[in-house]
């Protein structure tokens, strides 16, 4: 990886070394990124809202959001691909919900932040 060189004198070296030791590798950084692009897409948002409250299937999500199911099922795809969001089969439906309870505090959170 290429080291970019700053046009800057350090004020504190002392704070630079304690937050290099515990800077994620970059890599990660580059997937905590892509993260909240996903997140950053207005339907995409407005999925996960309905999506925080319940679980629901493509046909109700398409209805909620006056999309067709097509585009309600692309969007879902790309959740599903970041993780953000899983499937569970019940019959004939598939039905979508947050993956996991880290999704569901993180958007509440950001709702939080927002609302304050």
């Amino acid at each position: 990886m290429e080291t970019k060189k700053t046009d800057c004198t350090p004020t504190n070296q002392d704070l630079i070394s304690k937050a290099l030791k515990k800077m994620p590798d970059i890599r990660i950084l580059y997937e905590l990124s892509d993260f909240f692009k996903v997140m950053g897409d207005n339907t995409r948002i407005q999925l996960l809202w309905a999506l925080d409250l319940n679980q629901m299937c493509v046909g109700d999500l398409a209805v909620l959001l006056n999309m067709t199911k097509s585009a309600v099922s692309h969007q879902l795809k790309i959740l599903r691909t970041a993780k953000l969001v899983k499937a569970t089969k019940q019959g004939k439906n598939v039905y979508y919900s947050l993956n996991d309870d880290h999704i569901k505090t993180i958007f509440e959170k950001a709702l939080e932040h927002i609302n304050e």
